[in-house]
């Protein structure tokens, strides 16, 4: 087995002119001015933002709904194409001012200005008396890199301050976890989950733009307002009593209370053998939540495959974002245009694109358009927790997430390249566009980590995440970078992604997707089960679903 599918790639990817009539027919479908018509209704004031579990989500699923039932499509989940994923959001009503005691000094922060505090238990009061703060390093416990943050000491009942990202990123240093390129142990949703683990009553990440991967304006859009959860057996009561951030100079201000220089502190928590320590210093939080118990949906749309219609491609890009904001003097409606009615958009057409070839797939397609990733992937975590289609079953995932704006590229970015066989997929498709594949190019900010393919991937499931490049062909590479990065700075999540047809190049968009289309075409067409890498984190995870397939 193992021998025959080097042999297949080779035969696959070595046929340049694999595309057919059919084929051809189909993938042309994939336009410019069909996305244009998609995004100016799901970017569109109209649907307020498309914040789950409101008007807004109601108007863009029955909106998913009809263009699935128009092209002829089946309901994803039996006879209907809404999958319930049950959901709570809470507003956390906090002190608007975070007072810190400790060695004869006291500092003080700024609600939304300074920190961010959000709490997921499902209770109206939550308190936290007078806590000790611990400072531990990057909050990381990872074995398999002999690193353990929390080593030697008691965070029950206190609250710990941790640092964003992981110490590969500060050193740049390849034999520190995986260098520059961030791992899950970066990430806030790691963090907040290990000091659950370890009994503390609440965190606070230290926010710094570089290694955040944004700047501290998403922070406070995103962690103020409304905050949506998946909710467990305990009512989140498992968690810590508060999860929340600070900013780069308090933090370094909270350091300089305590007795320490921000700087040395940065440097020796990224070495070995470094040990966390308490700041002596403490404070307290009276949280009151507004809680309410909703219901979203993941919509989902299935063509069934023509010889092995029980296994499956799964094409997936999250529908959500961050709804209304009624408290700002202009613009209040956070539509979301790129971030990510482009991904959602991109989903149509492809799935119009399969409808298109005349001779249908072997294996099922799977189109799949997931709630709240917004919130922490919760959508798409709801589903691979409660997989309507084998997970065994499943072939692959291809994720589509804000997609390139900005014109043409010779390149195409996968993030996450080097993980797995899907790699080679891609290739195959970018050469057949003239078109190289690169590595991403910003890895510290930790993408593959924080959009809905990974929900798939602690699953075991390979997937794909690949977008625009940064070799734009009418301008250049150092263009395009520079467009990139005003985009972030600018628009990311803030009221300023709107669709701007007049400045948006949507021709990059369409060969990206051509490209995407391409990739679930060969798969869906085989009869390979794609795996990841050797040392891949997720990769015993797939071997276990790959026995139990193949026993069967």
């Amino acid at each position: 087995m193992k021998q025959l599918f080097p042999l297949l790639l080779l035969f696959l990817f070595g046929c340049s002119n694999l595309p057919d009539e059919s084929f051809n027919k189909a993938v042309t479908s994939i336009n410019a001015d069909d996305l244009d018509k998609h995004l100016t209704i799901i970017a569109s004031d109209e649907f307020q933002g498309r914040q789950p579990s409101t008007i807004g989500e109601e108007r863009t699923i029955n909106y998913l709904k009809d263009e699935f039932e128009k092209l002829g499509l089946k309901p994803g989940n039996k006879d209907s194409y809404f999958q319930p994923v049950p959901l709570v959001d809470i507003v956390t009503d906090v002190n608007k001012e975070l007072v810190i005691k400790g060695n004869n000094k006291t500092t003080s922060l700024k609600f939304a200005d300074e920190f961010v505090v959000t709490s997921s238990r499902l209770a109206q009061n939550v308190e936290i008396k007078n806590a000790e703060l611990i400072f531990a390093g990057y909050g990381i416990v990872a074995p398999e890199y002999g690193w353990n943050d929390y080593e030697g000491i008691d965070v029950k009942d206190k609250i710990v301050v941790v640092m964003v990202n992981d110490p590969g990123y500060a050193t740049k240093d390849p034999t520190l976890f995986t260098g520059n390129a961030m791992t899950y142990y970066g990430r806030w949703t790691y963090k907040y989950e290990e000091a659950a683990r370890q009994g503390a009553a609440g965190c606070f990440i230290i926010h710094e733009t570089g290694a955040a991967g944004y700047p501290w304006e998403v922070v406070r859009n995103g962690w103020t307002g409304p905050q949506y959860y998946l909710v467990s057996e305990d009512k989140n009561f498992s968690n810590c009593k508060m999860d929340g951030w600070i900013n780069n100079q308090k933090a370094k201000e909270i350091l300089a209370q305590a007795g320490y220089d921000f700087d040395e502190i940065m440097e020796k928590i990224s070495k070995r053998g470094f040990k966390p320590f308490s700041l002596n210093l403490r404070t307290s939080l009276i949280m009151k939540n507004k809680i309410r118990e909703s219901v979203s949906n993941n919509v989902v749309a299935l063509l069934p495959g023509t010889e092995r219609a029980n296994e499956y491609v799964i094409y997936t890009a999250h529908w959500d974002h961050f709804g209304m904001d009624t408290t700002l003097d202009d613009d209040q409606i956070y539509n979301g245009a790129r971030d990510n009615a482009t991904g959602t958009a991109g989903l149509l057409e492809i799935a119009e694109a399969f409808t298109k070839l005349d001779i249908k797939p072997q294996r099922s397609v799977i189109f799949l358009a997931v709630t709240a990733e917004e919130q922490g992937l919760l959508g798409s975590k709801y589903y691979a927790d409660n997989p309507i289609y084998p997970l065994e079953k499943t072939v692959a995932v291809i994720n589509m997430d804000a997609l390139n704006i900005f014109g043409k590229v010779k390149d195409i970015t996968v993030i996450g390249y080097g993980n797995s066989e899907l790699d080679k997929y891609v290739e195959a498709a970018a050469g057949r566009q003239n078109r190289i594949v690169k590595t991403d190019p910003e890895p510290q900010k930790g993408g593959f980590y924080r959009s809905d393919h990974f929900s798939f991937a602690k699953h075991g499931i390979p997937g794909v995440y690949a977008k625009g490049g940064v070799q734009n062909i009418e301008k250049g590479e150092e263009w395009m970078r520079q467009e990139v990065a005003k985009w972030t700075s600018e628009y990311y999540h803030k009221p300023g992604d709107n669709y701007e047809p007049e400045w948006w190049k949507l021709d990059g968009m369409v060969e990206d997707l051509q490209l995407l289309f391409d990739v679930g075409y060969m798969l869906s067409n085989e009869n390979k089960f794609p795996n990841w890498y050797e040392g891949n984190e997720f990769k015993a995870k797939r071997d276990e679903q790959m026995e139990s397939v193949f026993d069967k």
